[in-house]
């Protein structure tokens, strides 16, 4: 067989082929010159930087938080250095296994892991995020010795203290673990490094005065991940130190009244509304909260039948009982519903015309003719069941709202309840039933639906003293600067309360001065050895109705049945400072349990301002 070739048509094949390899190659050529220029001139910053992100990073560093002082200057809330074991996501190979070898090895438990995966979230992996705090010096040092673990490490921060525990602790608040909820109310660039906030009292009231500014640092690590190089870019500024106006010492002998019962002592300034003290008891230890409390103690304090948790001070509310009397009685001669020389008979009983039942008084054989001095000071429930059913519920809610009754005082901690003042249409919208006549009687005594927190009775009580100045209270008075320099707070706002005869506001006065000093006062025990002079009003308020013929019988009754006593006052009379409500529940009468206390208070007040 003879073969054939064709070499003019097998050059021109070759020849196309050869001009595509060269253009293949060409353009092949022209894409990696573009992709080197591309990353080498181009994107050099960009890959730079990524190229260094397994050795650099930048990190957040959380501020110092700012201490908490007493209006003296005693600390109330401060910083500890401390040691937390943390976990940088980036640099672990296996998450899940490195953590369970780290609870095999006793250096975290279930729990933490729970936190961690529940939080990791909110981090970026290069950050190194918080696995265990608080942990002690041998802790630290067994794993150091035993650190085989890369992308673990101890690192330092500060640990919220409260060196005085329990005290004051409703006041002050406290720092935990920050929430998802949390997150989303702060500011998430300042607080993207931040692992507590304030979740009560002050610390979460001034929670942005007292966190600072978050900074920034260039972190440096070897091939391990370990860090070997720390640069600050931003320096963290530091949370501001606040004063508030709590006296502790005077806080902490308050408390000591009320301990082993539950109940509340509240002192404000009768000037400028600051609050000296605010107990409430019983209470807790806030340093249980803040790094995390155990599902065990928190289980205690929620379900003590003594509600712990409870501010009693601003979120308790009770039946004001007497101590409201003098409001009343202002308000029946402010209407020109009574004058001073007004007297009512009183047979130890009250009762409504074309009605069976009766209203007894406090004391069944009666106080017969009383005039409004002696109403007050001798506390007589017929004078202001009388008084009550001749003013009307709408008049008396009108009156009384001018104290701030059923409103919030304003007072700079979260949590404040307003209480309740009723009215025929406060009922109306709450109830869904018409007011009773019946009704306005015990309201008029202090029984009934309307409710008031100790630091309302408080307020209300140094609008009395003042004359119709009513403040609002406050607990920061100080805030300290960068510099140093110490800030003065803005004064408290104050209205005036509408007056149309100052006499009124005498008399009324004349009558709690009359409860210390008159033989007769429901009080008059506390005039012995005073040294300063004082006004107050004494109270018993039910905490159940009794039948018009039941009697009231303490010991017949489970404790948590038996009246609440209270007592309101102020000293000295002839220019007042300080005015308190104290509240001791279900103590029974306000003359005998919760007067004492009050002039336990004034007394260590006063003694306080002679030696200052």
């Amino acid at each position: 067989m003879v073969r054939i070739n064709n070499t003019k048509l097998q050059n021109k094949i070759f020849s196309k082929r050869l001009i595509f390899s060269f253009l293949l190659i060409a353009i092949l050529t022209i894409i990696i010159v573009i992709r080197i220029y591309n990353l080498q001139v181009t994107k050099h910053e960009f890959y730079k930087d990524e190229a260094l992100g397994n050795q650099m990073s930048i990190v957040p560093t959380t501020p110092t938080r700012g201490k908490i002082f007493d209006r003296n200057g005693k600390i109330l809330a401060s910083n500890k250095l401390s040691y937390m074991l943390t976990i940088t996501p980036e640099k672990v190979n296996n998450i899940d296994k490195t953590l369970n070898d780290l609870k095999k090895l006793n250096f975290i438990d279930e729990d933490n892991i729970n936190h961690y995966l529940k939080n990791r979230k909110r981090y970026k992996k290069f950050n190194s995020i918080p696995l265990k705090l608080n942990l002690t010096e041998l802790q630290v040092a067994n794993f150091l010795v035993n650190n085989q673990f890369i992308g673990i490490e101890i690192e330092h921060y500060f640990h919220r203290i409260y060196p005085n525990n329990n005290t004051s602790a409703h006041t002050i608040g406290y720092v935990s673990r920050m929430s998802k909820k949390d997150q989303s109310f702060y500011d998430k660039e300042n607080y993207f490094g931040t692992s507590f906030v304030g979740k009560s009292g002050i610390e979460k009231q001034y929670e942005t005065l007292l966190h600072g500014k978050s900074g920034r640092n260039q972190i440096e690590r070897n091939v391990s991940g370990r860090i070997v190089d720390t640069n600050i870019i931003e320096a963290a500024q530091p949370g501001k130190n606040l004063y508030l106006s709590i006296d502790i010492d005077l806080q902490m002998m308050a408390e000591s009244l009320l301990e082993g019962n539950r109940g509340s002592i509240v002192v404000v300034d009768v000037n400028n509304g600051e609050v000296l003290t605010l107990v409430s008891a019983p209470n807790y230890d806030p340093n249980l909260f803040v790094n995390g409390i155990s599902q065990d103690n928190y289980n205690k304090l929620q379900e003590s039948l003594d509600i712990p948790l409870l501010n009693r001070a601003i979120q308790g509310l009770y039946p004001p009982g007497s101590t409201i009397k003098p409001m009343i009685a202002l308000t029946g001669l402010e209407q020109d519903i009574i004058t001073r020389e007004s007297k009512t008979f009183c047979p130890g009983y009250f009762k409504l015309p074309n009605v069976s039942r009766k209203f007894n008084d406090w004391k069944r054989s009666g106080h017969g003719w009383v005039d409004v001095e002696e109403s007050i000071s001798q506390s007589c429930d017929v004078f202001f069941y009388s008084l009550s059913d001749k003013t009307g519920i709408d008049k008396i809610h009108d009156n009384l709202k001018h104290f701030n009754f059923g409103s919030k005082t304003g007072i700079d901690i979260p949590g404040e309840l307003p209480g309740v003042l009723p009215s025929r249409a406060w009922k109306k919208i709450n109830k869904n039933e018409p007011w009773y006549r019946g009704e306005t009687l015990i309201s008029g005594i202090g029984q009934g639906f309307i409710t008031t927190s100790p630091l309302q009775l408080a307020v209300a009580t140094a609008a009395l003293a003042s004359k119709g100045q009513l403040i609002r209270p406050k607990i920061l008075i100080n805030i300290q600067k960068d510099n140093h320099d110490i800030e003065p707070v803005e004064p408290s706002p104050r209205k005036q309360i509408p007056i149309k005869n100052i006499k009124n506001w005498e008399y009324v006065l004349e009558g709690m001065k009359k409860t210390i000093y008159s033989p007769s006062g429901t009080a008059r025990r506390l005039n012995k050895g005073l040294k300063y002079t004082m006004a107050g009003k004494t109270g018993t308020a039910q905490v159940f109705g009794l039948d018009a013929e039941e009697e009231y019988i303490a010991e017949k009754l489970d404790e948590r049945l038996r009246d609440h006593a209270l007592f309101t006052g102020f000293a000295p009379i002839e220019n007042p400072q300080i005015a308190i409500a104290v509240i001791v529940e279900n103590a029974g009468s306000g003359s005998s349990k919760a007067a004492p206390l009050a002039k336990k208070v004034f007394d260590v007040y006063f003694a306080n301002q002679l030696t200052n």
